[in-house]
């Protein structure tokens, strides 16, 4: 039997070039729950307090390095020195907190593909890794995300200030080099906390949301909503978004395919848009991640 090989380029162009099945209308909704998510995410990063004494102190140390560089202890000292003082004012803050935010972004990507797409590019990646194409599998797995993800780059104040302090002992002790060595490792120790919202999830919710809204005046379109949050559903499931609630993927599904039998006969679904939304919010909560890398 012939071995499968597939580049991850060709990989990448196996999305499908036809349009969804979601309506105009639905497409308006999910936009819409983008563009709110990311108002959202801009509102937490402007929450996010860079403290900058921190800030302070890493643009000191980056210019104590370039003292050193020129062979200009003393003023690589006193730079060192006013770097320290700055995080003493950071320490001296009650309830500082282990990792201080030096800088923050939002990052958004949102997969263009089907579902079908997804199952398509995880064969193609089962393929690459068979053949042992390690790098071509991790561009093709990259592509397999829609998220939006508030990073922030954080100072670890455990070991930070600590670092400074070791460095200026040896530039005392006119070791220069392992002055050098323990300021460039220090740079190398900030961590980078990632908040990861899948947009699917996003859309699934404003999709029910508007659905409820609509169902008795426009059932059809509010029928399409639902089925366009099913969708969306589907689609954060093929990606792989896993929740810690306890409603999994085929309750809310279950849950949606119920309001649409209501929605076609009597269509007295109230309670059952109020418990679904309820569930989509616990579900989408609980499937926001914090990594830090």
């Amino acid at each position: 039997m012939k071995k499968l090989i597939v580049s991850a380029a060709v990989a990448i162009t196996l999305l499908s070039v036809n349009a969804a099945f979601a309506s105009e209308a639905s497409q308006v909704v999910s936009n819409k729950a983008v563009n709110k998510a990311k108002i959202e995410a801009k509102k937490q990063q402007n929450q996010v307090k860079i403290i900058k004494e921190a800030v302070q102190a890493v643009t000191l140390t980056q210019e104590v390095l370039k003292s050193l560089e020129k062979g200009d202890k003393n003023e690589a000292l006193k730079k060192l020195e006013k770097a320290i003082g700055k995080l003493e004012i950071v320490l001296e803050a009650p309830n500082a907190p282990a990792l201080i935010p030096i800088d923050s972004s939002v990052e958004v990507v949102e997969y263009p593909g089907t579902v079908k797409d997804i199952e398509i590019a995880l064969i193609t990646v089962k393929a690459l890794l068979k053949e042992n194409k390690v790098q071509e599998a991790r561009r093709v797995l990259n592509t397999l995300r829609s998220e939006i993800v508030l990073k922030t780059v954080n100072l670890p104040l455990a070991s930070y200030p600590a670092a400074l302090k070791l460095a200026a002992k040896f530039l005392h002790e006119d070791r220069v080099e392992e002055a050098k060595r323990v300021l460039n490792q220090a740079l190398l120790t900030f961590v980078e906390a990632d908040i990861i919202t899948p947009i699917p999830l996003l859309k699934a919710q404003l999709l029910v949301e508007e659905a409820k809204k609509i169902a008795k005046t426009d059932r059809k379109r509010a029928l399409d909503y639902l089925k366009e949050a099913k969708y969306s559903l589907k689609k954060a499931e093929a990606l792989g978004y896993t929740s810690d609630s306890d409603t999994t993927y085929k309750n809310l599904e279950e849950s949606i395919e119920k309001i649409e039998k209501e929605v076609k006969g009597k269509n007295s679904a109230e309670k059952l848009f109020e418990e679904l939304i309820e569930k989509i919010k616990d579900f989408k909560e609980k499937a926001i991640k914090s990594i830090s890398k």
